[in-house]
């Protein structure tokens, strides 16, 4: 893992990444991205989702269904009073946001990212 901080990042990403802090639900221009293409980490710039697997949760957060495989590293969160799966990129350990058992199939799964973490690249 990398652990470098890409000085380019604001202070609200530093914070959501870094902090582990969250942005305000329904902030990210992201939320309404619907073209075809793929979402990047904004600290290292691993590729994380693909645009297939976005779809509206009605969280107020860019929410996927599923990830790429093996980008993600998960740790249990109990700072809001109960349990949650936190995750946070795999190659240079930046908060992402949480995994919950409430999104479509086919896998069930809502993977509730904070918009400020990503980097949409529109498909060429």
């Amino acid at each position: 893992m990398t652990k470098k901080i890409n000085p380019n990042l604001t202070a609200e990403q530093k914070l959501i990444l870094f902090e582990e802090g969250t942005e305000r639900a329904g902030s990210s221009e992201l939320n309404h991205e619907k073209r075809e293409g793929s979402f990047h980490c904004a600290n290292c710039g691993e590729k994380l989702f693909d645009s297939k697997t976005k779809y509206e949760s009605g969280s107020g957060w860019p929410s996927f269904y599923e990830s790429l495989p093996d980008v993600f590293e998960t740790k249990t969160d109990h700072h809001i009073g109960y349990e949650r799966t936190e995750y946070h990129c795999k190659k240079c350990g930046g908060h992402h946001g949480h995994i919950f058992d409430d999104g479509p199939d086919p896998t069930g799964k809502r993977f509730c990212n904070n918009g400020a973490c990503l980097v949409f690249k529109p498909k060429s």
